[in-house]
């Protein structure tokens, strides 16, 4: 059994989630990843990195600077060296990883090479490339005293910092790589006799044609560039006048971004010592943390679209999403709903079952409203479009649009006003509490009378999510389920009403309070000497008061089984406090999304599945629809599925202490690598309903012969 200190009871967030990306990184050291994969998961783990720094190591930068208590600002003060020194460390097995993925492509005849490997053919291949393709897109900065540096960097980019020397002078200018305009990959020609696959990055090109760039405008006899990346702070600061709508505070604090303080610099760690002091000099960087010293290369978050080449085993094999039966086998999406309650799993089924429902709902003559909650949908979103027809058609259409979303705002606040313009009614929730919940629910009239269909999901109505994210959609017309999806509906608008929820957790009505009651109850079933579990799976638990409550259950003498994608703040293993307590995370090709609950309820269980994870802000700062599941197929799937991860031998990582990632082993002979298996699972189960689907319109057609 592990010792650690008594007072350690709770793992510090930001460490847990550099736990969480260096599993993301073990999969591109993963020799069992295919090759093209693994160079994908670096660009995975370096656009998480990014988001880390803009969003939880710029909120521990602002207290150590802004807090007035010695203490708390020590404490944020020693964090801080913890995560850089973690950083380090990680950038480190970053770079390692890259060089050797770099032999195993060369072994694999692809060749990822830099301007000084350049043939003479590619090099005056490139020349014209650069003429005809780049640069159009190329505008350096000259760096003088006039400029400050800092309100022209956008940290979406990486840069070229050039010097330029002669014997009397050094000129210092800036190129950002063009990579929203230019492919950041550029498959190079084949040449005659040779078998081999050539592959440049931008970056390189742009050195190549340096004296192309700069002759005729500087006198240099040398001319060199060193590549770096700068990551500033992402919070976005609302002002609070009471003339300003949501809108136009979000505008304006969009806009305050831009120029935020920085509060990462990576850069080449070749990179001279007096250029790097410009660097900081300009940026207003005084200390050296949050300085990255790092390889040649920076937004390796363009390593996930890394080009298809070669053969296909280098790449996964492909899992086309395939058909839930109930809704393809019927024209009327609603007529399949009213039979039994649905449940999707995504990216396994394909997310256009719920478009096609809205596009059916968008002319139905029986279905008079539409309403739905949207947090971040895809650029091209076909949701988006099918509101939009539902209004042509006159029906009345609600959309509830998150502005706060965070990366998200700039799109959210177009949709909002194309969705205007369009005639829906447009609403942006509620003051100081993010609509997080993803609910739709369509009204129709049937027989004299309102029936509403819901769908209740763990992810966001987004086609492009739905295809690398696992979420859970289901879909229902249960009449106190829909009832009080409707009463959700009520609250954002209404939120100075009281609502009473007796069947969804709803926060921050009601959520925090049924997950007390439920655990609570199998604590009594321990006490009582019965059976009593609690399985959970969530991208997130970080929640002080839920994982205090979770000790007190273990200490009853509950089993606990967590499966949590990113952040875990419990501590594993410890007697008196944890020691029925398990915890894994799985990390593979699908990001693990869903959150779900599940209670053993003297073996009749109790499951949930939620949007929100277990998380402070999830149960108080933001509207949150969790759902139980009364479909006794529904719950046996959602039962099995989890099962089936918790089992994963291959792709389970367990959360220990000491946040180590050591692979989950098991009893099991048999290897189980959770989301493959869940896939053949669901494929099973596909063909059982079909086969049940047939054997009934058998039986139709039979009885309809008979009674003629």
């Amino acid at each position: 059994m592990q010792f650690i200190k008594q007072q350690e009871v709770f793992l510090e967030k930001e460490l847990s989630w550099l736990s969480f990306n260096h599993r993301v990184l073990q999969e591109a050291q993963d020799l069992q990843v295919p090759l093209l994969e693994r160079f994908r998961f670096l660009g995975i783990y370096s656009s998480n990195m990014d988001e880390f720094y803009r969003v939880r190591v710029a909120n521990v930068r602002r207290k150590v600077l802004m807090s007035k208590n010695k203490k708390e600002k020590k404490l944020a003060l020693s964090l801080f060296d913890e995560i850089q020194h973690k950083v380090i460390i990680l950038q480190a097995e970053f770079d390692d990883a890259y060089a050797n993925l770099l032999v195993e492509l060369s072994d694999n005849n692809i060749h990822l090479i830099n301007e000084t490997q350049l043939s003479p053919f590619h090099g005056q291949w490139l020349n014209q490339y650069y003429r005809d393709k780049l640069r159009r897109h190329i505008f350096p900065l000259v760096i003088n005293e006039q400029i400050k540096l800092s309100d022209h960097l956008n940290d979406e980019n990486t840069y070229l910092m050039v010097s330029m020397r002669s014997a009397l002078k050094c000129q210092y200018a800036l190129i950002e790589v063009p990579s929203n305009n230019v492919p950041r990959f550029v498959q190079l020609p084949d040449e005659k006799g040779n078998n081999n696959k050539y592959v440049i990055l931008l970056d390189n090109i742009i050195r190549h044609c340096l004296i192309e760039i700069f002759t005729g405008f500087f006198e240099f006899d040398h001319i060199n560039a060193y590549s770096m990346k700068m990551t500033r702070d992402a919070e976005l600061e609302l002002t609070n006048e009471i003339n300003l709508s949501l809108y136009e505070q979000m505008s304006s604090g969009l806009r305050k971004r831009l120029n935020a303080e920085p509060v990462r610099l990576v850069y080449d760690k070749k990179m001279p010592s007096d250029m790097l002091d410009i660097l900081k000099n300009n940026l207003g960087i005084s200390s050296d943390k949050g300085l990255i010293a790092g390889g040649r290369y920076h937004s390796f978050k363009d390593f996930i679209e890394f080009p298809t080449i070669g053969d296909k085993s280098l790449e996964f094999n492909k899992l086309p999403a395939f058909e839930q039966s109930y809704f393809s086998e019927v024209n009327n999406a609603f007529q399949t709903i009213m039979q039994r309650d649905i449940l999707l799993y995504y990216p396994y089924h394909k997310f256009s079952h719920f478009t096609e429902l809205l596009r059916q709902a968008a002319y139905d003559p029986k279905v008079t409203k539409i309403q739905i909650c949207l947090y971040r949908v895809a650029k091209k979103s076909r949701v988006i479009s099918a509101l939009i027809e539902a209004v042509k058609n006159g029906k009345e259409v609600e959309v509830n649009i998150e502005l706060r979303a965070r990366f998200d705002e700039q799109a959210n606040m177009v949709w909002a006003d194309t969705l205007s313009n369009a005639g829906a009614r447009v609403s942006f929730g509620i003051p100081n509490l993010k609509v997080h919940a993803k609910i739709c629910l369509i009204n129709r009239q049937e027989g004299g009378r309102t029936i509403r269909y819901a769908h209740i999901g763990t992810g966001n109505f987004n086609e492009k999510n739905a295809k690398i994210y696992t979420d859970f959609s289901l879909f229902t017309c249960h009449r106190e389920l829909t009832n009080e999806i409707h009463q959700v509906f009520e609250f954002i608008k209404y939120p100075y009403l009281k609502f009473h929820f007796n069947h969804l957790m709803v926060s921050p009505i009601n959520g925090r309070q049924m997950i007390n009651e439920l655990i609570d109850h199998e604590i009594t079933a321990a006490l009582d000497g019965k059976t009593a579990a609690i399985t959970l799976k969530v991208n997130n638990l970080v929640d002080h008061q839920l994982i205090e409550k979770l000790y007190q259950a273990n200490n009853a003498g509950v089993t606990i089984k967590l499966i949590v994608r990113g952040i875990c703040g419990l501590v594993t293993g410890i007697v008196n406090q944890s020691e029925n307590i398990n915890a894994i995370s799985i990390v593979d090709r699908f990001l693990e999304h869903p959150r779900v609950a599940i209670f053993h309820n003297h073996d009749d269980p109790k499951v949930y599945l939620s949007s929100a994870d277990w998380m402070t802000r999830n149960l108080e700062q933001r509207v949150e629809v969790g759902c139980p599941i009364y479909c006794p197929q529904v719950k046996k799937t959602v039962l099995d599925l989890i099962d089936i991860q918790l089992n994963d031998n291959t792709k389970a990582r367990i959360l220990d202490t000491y946040q180590t990632n050591g692979y989950q082993e098991n009893s099991r002979p048999e290897t189980v690598r959770s989301q493959i298996d869940i896939y053949h699972y669901l494929k099973q189960q596909q063909l059982a309903q079909l086969a049940v689907t047939l054997t009934e319109a058998k039986h139709i057609v039979s009885h309809g012969v008979e009674t003629v």
